[in-house]
């Protein structure tokens, strides 16, 4: 019998962007075949960051909010207190999945707790993330360093939406967002984090160990 693969979770709780960033970093680098695949679940004190394609341009107006690049795909996209940031380190070849169907999963896991919320969600062609009505809720962005990954993906529960005015959301001019809050759904970040993680591991067929602290 083909033993369960192992899901480690680690709820950090607020986080600064830089130093989870370069952990994340770090604990790429330093895998082998067989070191586990990780979750980490965050918020992040106020940042903008812009992905290796990004242009500055959908930067309008950041005032007193920092900007770093960072090497995940995408454009530019707003963290803060009170989304719900799920970074997966995920060993691609290991888990059978390509690219792409490492963003499907993803979106499947948020459309998945969405739907459990009561709450109705959609892709859209060519924009990776989910959306309710046209209006995004989570954004996604990844990055791949030999078969595997980091980075991952950003769902809005319950935060002050206004510093998503002063960019272009994703590259998009205008784009509306929402989140958990003003769509009835949970507001408690250690609620979402527990069924999110959970629907992670439902689709990579994995068992889920809860760890504390970083590796």
């Amino acid at each position: 019998m083909t033993p369960v693969p192992e899901l480690r979770v680690r709820p950090l709780g607020l986080s600064e962007y830089e130093p989870t960033w370069r952990a994340m970093q770090a604990y790429t680098a330093r895998r082998g075949p067989e070191t586990p695949d990780e979750l980490w679940l965050v918020e992040h004190s106020p940042v903008y960051t812009l992905g290796q394609a990004g242009r500055p341009e959908h930067i309008l107006d950041p005032q007193c909010i920092p900007v770093i690049k960072v090497d995940r795909g995408g454009q530019v996209t707003y963290h803060g207190p009170g989304q719900l940031v799920a970074y997966l380190m995920l060993d691609l070849h290991r888990a059978g999945l390509g690219v792409k169907g490492l963003v499907t999963l993803l979106q499947r896991v948020v459309m998945n707790l969405l739907a459990a919320y009561g709450i109705a969600a959609e892709t859209t062609p060519g924009a990776p993330g989910v959306y309710v009505a046209g209006a995004k809720i989570a954004s996604l962005g990844i990055r791949v360093r030999n078969r595997c990954t980091y980075h991952g993906l950003a769902l809005n529960v319950d935060m002050h939406l206004e510093p998503f005015s002063r960019i272009n959301p994703c590259g998009y001019p205008g784009q509306a967002v929402t989140q958990l809050r003003e769509l009835g759904g949970p507001v408690d970040l250690n609620r979402v984090g527990r069924d999110l993680a959970a629907g992670v591991a439902r689709l990579l067929g994995a068992r889920i160990r809860w760890e504390q602290g970083l590796p």
